[in-house]
């Protein structure tokens, strides 16, 4: 049971488990269905066991952590989920067809050649229209991203855990900007097709032309600037548009806006987010831990690997205005 589980600095460093993996090894969730605790991961019925409380009006500062040698094992993982929660909270999982872990920090996916016609009629004897599928002729070279967090247990030690949550949480979600805007770059420029808008702003029209654009796919996915958002949000046509999500734009046809403040003012990108792009990742978010658990904290570094490939350029145009 989660009570007996011996924490140490080791489960952090095991080669082919996270903490909370280790976690779940030593304490399966499945054990605890139909009980009080089945909604809880490991990671949370270790909170509960030192009673951590991490959000709430009772909820505790940074030094209950460290209570003990075990309970302070837990917060490496604390400032992890928060960073890595703030990153999730990006664009990334929405534009994402495909989320592949690799082991390396270079990445050889699959490229595929389909040009022969799907309306072409054939007869016995003749050759087939041909896919191809094959490996990409060179490697995707992952980025590292990286933040150095200057920070000393003094200066925490009596700070609410869900103040310093937000703070991490916020760290988190300008690294998960900073990789959006790579995917974005990687958008630009694989693309199907690029058209020009017929003013010097965006219409309706535009926007309209640009859903005409996807043949085999479906445009479900625009990606604007906050200025090029709030101009669109202004068009007639949207009046007649809702979403059943709150806070959330969607244009008439079906298409989900996102707000993307990587992208310049001057073109909007639609795609089919179902075939659209790949990210890689190569790492997890990486922290070092031990000077974390034997509170010598001076810096926190964090870092994390990824890159984005298109899948299918054709599930991907673009609109520009000059």
């Amino acid at each position: 049971m989660y009570n007996n589980v011996r924490l140490e600095k080791g489960l952090y460093h095991l080669s082919d488990k996270s903490f909370t993996e280790a976690l779940e090894a030593l304490d399966p969730s499945n054990q605890y269905a139909d009980t009080p605790l089945a909604k809880l991961d490991a990671y949370e019925r270790q909170l509960k066991r030192f009673d951590i409380r991490i959000s709430g009006s009772e909820c505790d500062r940074v030094e209950k952590f460290f209570t003990s040698t075990e309970s302070a094992v837990l917060f490496p993982e604390f400032i992890r989920r928060a960073i890595k929660q703030g990153i999730d909270s990006s664009a990334m999982s929405d534009i994402s067809a495909v989320h592949t872990i690799c082991s390396s920090s270079q990445y050889l996916g699959c490229a595929i050649n389909d040009n022969a016609s799907y309306d072409t009629t054939t007869s016995q004897k003749n050759a087939l229209p041909i896919t191809e599928i094959t490996e990409q002729a060179s490697p995707l070279v992952l980025n590292k991203y990286a933040r150095a967090i200057h920070i000393s247990y003094e200066a925490i030690r009596k700070q609410r855990l869900d103040v310093l949550a937000v703070m991490l949480r916020s760290v988190g979600v300008k690294l998960g900007n900073a990789i959006v805007k790579a995917a974005v770059n990687v958008l630009k420029t694989n693309s199907g097709s690029s058209t020009s808008a017929s003013g010097s702003n965006f219409t309706y029209s535009d926007l309209a032309n640009l859903c005409g654009k996807f043949k085999d796919f479906n445009l479900n996915t625009v990606l604007a600037s906050p200025a090029v958002l709030a101009n669109i949000l202004t068009m007639d046509q949207m009046l007649e548009s809702s979403s059943e999500n709150p806070g959330e734009a969607m244009l008439p046809f079906g298409a989900i806006i996102l707000k993307t403040a990587q992208l310049d003012d001057k073109t909007i990108i639609g795609i089919d987010k179902d075939f659209a792009l790949e990210m890689v990742t190569g790492t997890d978010l990486i922290m070092e831990t031990d000077k974390i658990i034997d509170n010598q904290l001076s810096t926190i570094t964090i870092s994390i690997q990824t890159g984005f490939r298109t899948i299918m350029t054709d599930a991907v145009h673009i609109l520009t205005k000059a």
